[in-house]
């Protein structure tokens, strides 16, 4: 029987799920064919942030490749626009010549960024931020410019401001209105966030109008003007104030639209042949800019493309769950309220918390969540189902575990939950569907069960739940570990865990060495790879390996800290937070010689000079005479005292004694990341020992050691490890836990991350339940670092590494 033909305008994220949710219905149906305008396959646009930040590449967003198109029959054409639609000849023309034709047309193009129509908006320099395009556009200008004005407050003008800002660009976003993100947040909820970015670096001018993009003679953006007169200097300007949909094609084509592309509830549009989805279609004189209701859609689409005939799309629930630069946040359902509705409020400005829910009979209608978004997932069920809350009321704002017994809703929780309750928000994926496609099919990984059914393919705030599924389904034998992690980079098909094993099996020394063992894909490595092998050559054979400097960030190489202009911050290291007034007057002197712009205490308790020329660093250390700080490199930062008993009358032990203990006890270790200690003197805990990687706490009889915590962009509260009772013991059992960190931990991998991978019992079973293998950790890490010495010491002498800080003269 001969195939129908199926074109699809459109190669995003709405239109291949469409494909997808076909295939799966009717593999045989259509010959099909696939027109993008970009050179890429169908990519994950939620995605492009973390590519701006460089914390993920394209590859790495890439939903589909062109293998997929190939194994499905596909025939895709890329950088390839339709400029036309003869509905009466059933055929699409593109813009490059070529014809297709169809029995059925699937219209998945998209919205387009909305350009203030204001003078100055064709400027070289004015871009958005829609697509890889923009994304390239705007790496490439931070590497160039330095001064960035984003006009727009709403979730892409605040990605891309974060994104700009950790490029090292200086970046002020523009919004129209009082608050941020108004679609998403109220204003109580809005304004914790704009405090927080504030902290962050990011400047910000609210209820201002643009009126004009200002030019200079070359045609390069020198100032941006506003309604009120006044002018902001700026080399780049990035306009995220918002979307339209793409329209143009469906309008020359004599089909109906108004805001979108008007669909009934089974996306058709008035010509029954063409069926359209995504950002481009107004349904029911909705237009929908989020991933959910556009997967939504297209599994009814699919289903009718496949003359099933029984889906129907009324509309979607909309539930927001957003990163804002680290920042939880997350929305649903009606979150404002009006006069008809209560509100119960919980406002922790200090801590960063704020919750708030809405409620009209006895019903939760709408939450907003800032800090913390833990339970987002349970109150947008609650408003989606509609039942009543009033036996819930009392504990609702405390979340889905104070309903009973909080101790049991880790694994007990999981095999509770109804089939029917939606895991993946993004994907509008099912517990049902998940344990299904793992009975059925055999999964034992998460990326199994991604490829699978989209669970965590997308935001992946799901993956956690979906590692609890796998583990209540199958047990023991569900794989989540490191394995079944994606290869350390594009150089290599290697997870960072086989590196490290071949590095130690095979007595692996040498960078080169490892990359011609391990048939590297490229010469000599990536930025990626070259520190990573670094650190495992290092770690693994320490004195038989030499440290390649080359292979390590600036940071590293001229052990200070680079700053945003180029100087240095210097920061020696004070045992235990402790000095003495011979120090202090070396580092007022170093400050007057070297004209230091800025002295400022750090957070971990010692002084930071800010504002060295690189130049300087040499004879800087040399005057100051004291060991480095390291707080520049992946190894041991600080260990934050409190006064403890010797002078303070709560403390229980000498905390002060057994900070400096363990600072000159680790002082110089290498780490797959920086590591940072606290001791307090008693459970008051100023030394705030718990948020660190290790933090010491006395007792009256003793000291209890808690691991893995973090203060950093997301809070993470340190586990109880082990209560021990002398000086020595507190020294044995930290050095062992760290050396299993240093083996067994991938590099820029946290204590809290490792923890969270390999379990807090593996770690108690290595060091706490087996005496002589932990013997053997603080055996080995002794050893690795008895080969350590002072940076600082090492580069003050005129040696040719010194030449490196010299400025070139001609």
């Amino acid at each position: 029987m001969k195939k129908l033909k199926l074109v699809v305008v459109g190669n995003g994220m709405a239109g291949i799920r469409t494909l997808e949710e076909l295939l799966k219905l009717d593999p045989n149906l259509y010959e099909i064919t696939v027109f993008g305008s970009e050179p890429y396959p169908n990519y994950n646009r939620i995605l492009l942030s973390p590519v701006l930040t460089g914390e993920q590449t394209i590859q790495d967003i890439i939903l589909n490749d062109t293998s997929w198109y190939e194994e499905n029959g596909i025939t895709l054409h890329l950088n390839s626009t339709v400029a036309q639609i003869n509905r009466a000849r059933k055929e699409v023309l593109a813009s490059d010549g070529t014809v297709a034709k169809y029995d059925r047309l699937l219209l998945a193009t998209g919205s387009n960024p909305f350009i203030l129509p204001v003078p100055g908006n064709d400027l070289q320099g004015v871009i958005t931020f829609r697509d890889i395009r923009d994304v390239n556009l705007m790496i490439d200008a931070s590497s160039k410019l330095k001064h960035a004005v984003v006009i727009g407050g709403g979730l892409l003008g605040l990605e891309a401001a974060n994104g700009l800002a950790v490029r090292g660009m200086k970046v002020c976003v523009v919004h129209l209105g009082s608050t941020l993100l108004d679609r998403q947040l109220d204003s109580a909820a809005a304004r914790l966030l704009q405090k927080s970015l504030e902290s962050r670096g990011l400047e910000f001018l609210m209820e201002h109008q643009t009126e004009a993009i200002i030019g200079d003679e070359t045609g390069s953006i020198k100032s941006i003007r506003f309604k009120d007169g006044t002018e902001l200097a700026t080399d780049l300007v990035v306009m995220a104030v918002g979307i339209r949909p793409n329209i143009d094609l469906a309008e020359q084509a004599g089909i109906y639209t108004e805001r979108g592309i008007i669909v009934n509830d089974t996306l058709q549009t008035y010509d029954p042949s063409v069926y359209a989805v995504g950002e481009c279609v107004s349904h029911r004189g909705m237009a929908y800019g989020l991933v959910a209701p556009l997967f939504e859609q297209a599994k009814v689409a699919a289903n009718h493309l496949a003359f099933h005939g029984i889906g129907r799309y009324s509309g979607s629930t909309i539930s927001t769950k957003l990163k804002v630069t680290g920042i939880d946040v997350f929305s649903a359902g009606d979150f404002i309220g009006n006069a008809d509705t209560e509100a119960i409020t919980l406002a922790d400005p200090i801590g960063g918390v704020y919750k708030k829910l809405v409620i009209k009979n006895d019903k939760l209608i709408g939450a907003c969540l800032y800090g913390d978004t833990a339970d987002g997932a349970w109150y947008f069920r609650l408003i989606r189902e509609g039942k009543s809350i009033a036996e819930l009321r009392e504990h609702l704002m405390f979340g889905e575990s104070a309903m009973g017994d909080a101790s049991h809703s880790g694994e007990n929780s999981i095999a509770s939950m109804p089939d029917a309750t939606e895991v993946c928000g993004c994907n509008g994926v099912c517990k049902g569907t998940i344990v299904k496609a793992i009975r059925e099919k055999g999964l034992f990984t998460v990326d199994e069960v991604k490829k699978h059914t989209k669970a965590s393919s997308s935001c992946g705030s799901c993956t956690s739940v979906v590692e609890q599924i796998l583990i209540n389904c199958i047990g023991g034998a569900a794989d989540i570990k490191p394995k079944s992690e994606k290869p350390l980079c594009p150089c290599t098909d290697y997870t960072h865990g086989e590196i490290r094993k071949v590095i130690k099996d095979q007595h692996l020394t040498s960078i080169s060495g490892a990359m011609r063992f391990l048939e590297w894909r490229t010469t000599d490595g990536c930025a990626t790879c070259r520190p990573a092998l670094n650190y495992y050559l290092m770690s693994t054979w320490p004195g038989e390996a030499k440290d390649d400097s080359q292979s390590r960030l600036v940071n590293e190489r001229v052990h200070a800290n680079i700053q945003k202009d180029g100087t240095y911050s210097v920061v020696p290291r004070m045992w235990g937070g402790v000095t003495n007034p011979s120090e202090l007057r070396r580092i007022a002197d170093v400050a007057d010689k070297y004209n230091v712009p800025m002295v400022k205490v750090t957070g971990g308790q010692r002084i930071d000079l800010l504002g060295i020329k690189k130049e300087d660093l040499p004879a800087v250390w040399k005057d100051l005479d004291m060991p480095s700080g390291h707080a520049y490199g992946k190894s041991l930062r600080t260990v934050k005292t409190c006064v403890g008993k010797e002078f303070c009358r709560f403390g229980t032990q000498d905390s002060t004694g057994m900070g400096i203990a363990l600072e000159k006890d680790l002082v110089g270790m290498p780490s797959p990341h920086k590591v940072k200690l606290a001791v307090s003197g008693c459970p008051r805990n100023c030394a705030e020992s718990g948020i660190k990687d290790i933090g010491i706490i006395a007792v009256e009889s003793g000291w209890e050691l808690y691991v893995g915590g973090n203060g950093g962009i997301k809070t993470e509260v340190a586990q109880f490890f082990v209560k021990v009772q002398t000086h020595d013991e507190v020294l044995e059992y930290t050095g062992a836990f760290l050396q299993l960190y240093r083996e067994e931990a991938f590099y820029l991998e946290r204590t809290c991350h490792y923890l969270s991978r390999v379990g807090l019992d593996h770690a108690k079973a290595r060091v706490i339940d087996d005496a002589k293998h932990r013997a053997e950790l603080y055996a080995r890490l002794k050893f690795a670092l008895s080969f350590e010495v002072d940076p600082w010491a090492e580069r003050i002498e005129p040696t040719p590494a010194r030449r490196e800080f010299e400025t070139l003269t001609v």
